[in-house]
Order: structure tokens, then sequence, then C-alpha cells
């Protein structure tokens, strides 16, 4: 992966990690995930997709999120938006509560025709094993 890009979305984007060998990116997000959230991630997913050459799984930890305002027409949007891409990706989501949980699931079912497969999960493990990972690298906190 070309490492100038990355690097400025790792920088940009707090609380993410990209593992080159397992080609994963991981976003452990704290506090408010909203609209404006959803869409400055969505932009910045899309940034890297076009300018890497590698295609790269994602993980989205909803465990540090105290609220969650998002708009579930933005969710559909979203979905509508990342439908159209053309990379074969994993996207993992894990969520501890009901809400994130709810969110995540419905997201996997926006994007069932999709190229990129979208997975909800309640337990790490199970998240790792999908994504052929280690479950270590998804546990950890990114600062």
């Amino acid at each position: 992966m070309n490492e100038q890009p990355f690097a400025a979305l790792l920088k940009t984007l707090p609380y993410t990690r990209y593992y080159p060998e397992w080609r994963l990116l991981t976003w452990h997000p704290r506090g408010l995930f909203d609209d404006a959230l959803a869409d400055k991630i969505v932009g910045l997913i899309g940034s890297e997709e076009r300018v890497e050459q590698v295609p790269f799984h994602r993980y989205a930890d909803f465990s540090g999120l105290t609220h969650i305002r998002l708009k579930v027409g933005h969710v559909f949007d979203v979905a509508k938006q990342r439908s159209a891409v053309r990379e074969a990706v994993k996207s993992a989501f894990f969520a501890d509560t009901t809400v994130g949980f709810g969110i995540a699931r419905m997201y996997e079912a926006l994007m069932e025709e999709a190229i990129i497969q979208v997975r909800a999960f309640r337990e790490r493990a199970t998240a790792a094993e999908w994504l052929g990972v280690p479950l270590e690298i998804l546990q950890s906190d990114p600062r």
C-alpha cells in the first residue's frame, strides 16, 4: 500500500490503525457517532479506495461510543453510496449495545447485494474469524 495516503487517513481519523499483513483498517470511535462522522469516515475510506492499489478490509468497533445519533435515512444514503464500490472487501462492525448492533445490522441488510461484504457482530472473536485475523488486533485500542 502507498504509505503516504494511509498516513494521512490515520492522522485525520482518530482511533484508527492499519495492519498491512492483514490488509485491515481498524477504527475504534469514541463518544458521539452522528451523520457528520459517518460522512467523514465514508469520505476518507472512499478516498483511500481511489488511491490504493490493493483493496483493504475494514473493522469498526462501536464499544467506545457513548451516543449514536444517525438518522435512519442517512444510513440508507450511505449504503446506496457504498453499494457502488466495486472492490470485493469485507467490512465488519462490532457492537456491544442494542442500538449499535441494530444500526450495524441495518447497514448489513442494506448492503446484501453489494460487492462489499458487510457483517454485524456481537462478539469480537466471531468478527476476527470472519475477517481471518488474530483476535488481538481487533481488541487493540489505538490512541
